[in-house]
C-alpha cells in the first residue's frame, strides 16, 4: 500500500486566470507517477471577492463555479463542470482528493441588517463592553445569484456572533451581535489567544444556532454528493468551537466514509495545546506539525550555526506522531502572507528529506516548491516585492524515494550537531536507504547495516554526490554529504525496474 502523500495543489498567488481546475486534470498523471496519493485542493465556492477570491473569504458554500454571482460565474480556480473533472480525475488515477473547508465566517453579505452589538476589546476578547448600540451590519445573505437552488436558507444575524464592521455609527473594530445564542459571551472551546480566539474575520459563524449547525451538516453532505470527497482540511480550527468538529466530522464519516481524511489548520506551535484540542475533538483529525515548520524556517535562517540535533525538539511528529502532517511551507507561510517563515530554498531539501523519508508523520508537498512560483504584491510597509520561489530540483525525486525506499525500521544517527543522518532498513521485500545530511560543512555517517547487506554497492540517489559507497562484509559503510545538502544511499541492484 502506497505510503501518503500529501500535495497542496495551490498558492495564495496564482493566476486568476481560472485554469487551476485544468491543470489539476493535466497534472494528476504525473502527480501519481511521483507517488503523490492525496491532493489538497483550494476552497471551491464562491468568495466575496468573486473570481479574484483566493477562497477564504466565503461567501456562498453552494456556488461552486455555476452562478453568476460577486462578479462572475467561475471562480479563481474555474468553473463548476471543470472542478467536478478534475476531481474525478484525481480519483481515476488513484489520487485522494481532499478539500479545504472553511466554515468559520462569511463575507460579502448581500443586505444589511438592524442588530444591536456591544463593542470587544480586540486585544482582549473576554472584555466586553455593557452598553449596547443600535447600528446597521452586513449579516444578511440571501444568494440572489442562486435562487434558493440546492438550499433555501437565508443567514441573518442570529446566524452570526461577531462582526468587524458597522454602519450608523460607522466604526471598525470587533462587535459581538446581541442575540439569543451565547448570553453576550463567545463560543468555549476556542483558543486563548487573545483572552477568546472566537472571532476572526467578516461576519463569524455562530455554531450555537442549531438552523445554522443542520446546514452545515447538510452542505457537507450535498458537496459529498457532487464531487468525490475523500478528505477536508478544516480552516481556522483554532476560532472554531472544538465541540462543533467533533460532531461534523463525526457525522461527515457517517455519511461519506470511515475512512476520511480530516486535518485541521489549528496554528499554534506548543505540542501541549494541540495535544489538548485533540483530546477536544475526540482524536478524529489530524494537525499540522507547526513547532517543525518553525524549526525549519530557523534552520534554514541560521546555517551552520543551529544544531540538527535539535530538529525535531517540541515538534508535533515526535510526540503524537500518528496526528501530525509535517510541512515545509505552505500558503500562509510563504513571502508576504500572514504567517510568513519561509523556509530558505537551499535548506528545503534536507527538510523534505526530513518528512518524506522517514517513518513517522504524514507529509504535505507545496506546490511552489515542486513547479515554482513567481509573483508581486506589497509588504505591510505599502512598499512593491517581486518573489521568486524556485523549484526545489530533487523534490519529485524525494517523493518517489518516499514510496520505494522509505521502508522499514528506522535508526537514527542525530550525533554531531551539523552532520545528521538516518537508516531506513528496509523489509524482506522492500529495499531502504541512508539518509545524510549537512547544513555545514561536508562529512559522512558510518552506518551498520548488517550481513544482509555485506559487500553492497551504494550509489546517491538525488545526483547530489559522484561517489560510491560499498559496505564491507559486516554490512558497513561510510556514507557521505555535501555541505548544505542532502544525500540519499541506495543500493545499486536495488534501482533496476
Amino acid at each position: 500500500m502506497s505510503k501518503r502523500t500529501l500535495f497542496q495543489f495551490f498558492h495564495w498567488y496564482l493566476p486568476g486566470d481560472g485554469r487551476l481546475w485544468r491543470e489539476v486534470s493535466e497534472k494528476a498523471s504525473d502527480l501519481a507517477r511521483i507517488g503523490v496519493t492525496d491532493t489538497w485542493l483550494p476552497p471551491a465556492y464562491k468568495g466575496a471577492s468573486g473570481a479574484a477570491s483566493v477562497g477564504y473569504d466565503t461567501y456562498d458554500l453552494f456556488d461552486l463555479g455555476e452562478f453568476d454571482q460577486k462578479g462572475s460565474v467561475a471562480t479563481k480556480y474555474g468553473d463548476k463542470s471543470s472542478f467536478e473533472n478534475a476531481c474525478r480525475t484525481l480519483a481515476d488515477h488513484g489520487i485522494r482528493p481532499i478539500h479545504d473547508v472553511v466554515l468559520n465566517h462569511k463575507m460579502g453579505a448581500d443586505e444589511k441588517e438592524s442588530v444591536i452589538v456591544r463593542r470587544v476589546n480586540a486585544d482582549d476578547r473576554t472584555q466586553i463592553g455593557e452598553e449596547d448600540v443600535k447600528a446597521l451590519a452586513y449579516t444578511r445573505f440571501t444568494f440572489p445569484g442562486r435562487q434558493g437552488k440546492y438550499s433555501e436558507f437565508v443567514w441573518d444575524k442570529q446566524c452570526f456572533s461577531g462582526v468587524d464592521l458597522i454602519e450608523r455609527p460607522d466604526e471598525t473594530g470587533v462587535f459581538r451581535l446581541m442575540n439569543e445564542y451565547g448570553e453576550g459571551q463567545w463560543n468555549d472551546e476556542v483558543d486563548d489567544e487573545l483572552g477568546n480566539f472566537d472571532y476572526l474575520m467578516g461576519a463569524d459563524v455562530e455554531f450555537r444556532n442549531k438552523a445554522v449547525y443542520e446546514e452545515l451538516k447538510y452542505w457537507g453532505r450535498w458537496f459529498s454528493e457532487q464531487v468525490p470527497v475523500a478528505g477536508f482540511r478544516l480552516d481556522a480550527a483554532k476560532h472554531i468551537p472544538a465541540w462543533f468538529f467533533k460532531d461534523w466530522v463525526g457525522y461527515m464519516r457517517d455519511t461519506i466514509g470511515t475512512d476520511l481524511f480530516v486535518v485541521a489548520e489549528y496554528w499554534h506551535p506548543d505540542v501541549a495545546t494541540l495535544a489538548k484540542y485533540l483530546d477536544l475533538v475526540d482524536n478524529q483529525l489530524m494537525l499540522f506539525d507547526v513547532a517543525l515548520h518553525h524549526r525549519f524556517h530557523d534552520a534554514s535562517r541560521a546555517g551552520a550555526d543551529f544544531d540538527m540535533r535539535t530538529i525535531f525538539d517540541g515538534s508535533l511528529v515526535s510526540s503524537v506522531p500518528n496526528h501530525a502532517v509535517t510541512l515545509v511551507d505552505n500558503h500562509d507561510t510563504q513571502p508576504l502572507q500572514s504567517l510568513e517563515a519561509t523556509v530558505e530554498p537551499w535548506f528545503k531539501p534536507l527538510a523534505y528529506a526530513l518528512i518524506l523519508l522517514r517513518e513517522h508523520g504524514t507529509p504535505c508537498v507545496f506546490y511552489p516548491d515542486l513547479y515554482g512560483a513567481e509573483y508581486s504584491d506589497k509588504a505591510c510597509d505599502g512598499s512593491d516585492w517581486k518573489v521568486e520561489m524556485p523549484a526545489i530540483g530533487c523534490l519529485a525525486k524525494l517523493m518517489e524515494a518516499r514510496q520505494r525506499f522509505g521502508n522499514g525500521p528506522q535508526v537514527d544517527q542525530f550525533n554531531h550537531p551539523n552532520v545528521v543522518g538516518f537508516t531506513r532498513l528496509g523489509t524482506e521485500t522492500e529495499p531502504g536507504c541512508v539518509v545524510v545530511m549537512s547544513n555545514g560543512d561536508g562529512g559522512q555517517i558510518s552506518v551498520e547495516l548488517g550481513p544482509s547487506h555485506s559487500n553492497a554497492m551504494f550509489i546517491e540517489l538525488l545526483g547530489h554526490h559522484e561517489a560510491e559507497v560499498t559496505t564491507n562484509i559486516e554490512g558497513r559503510g561510510d556514507f557521505p554529504t555535501n555541505g548544505q545538502s542532502v544525500c540519499v544511499w541506495v543500493r545499486r541492484d536495488a534501482l533496476s525496474p
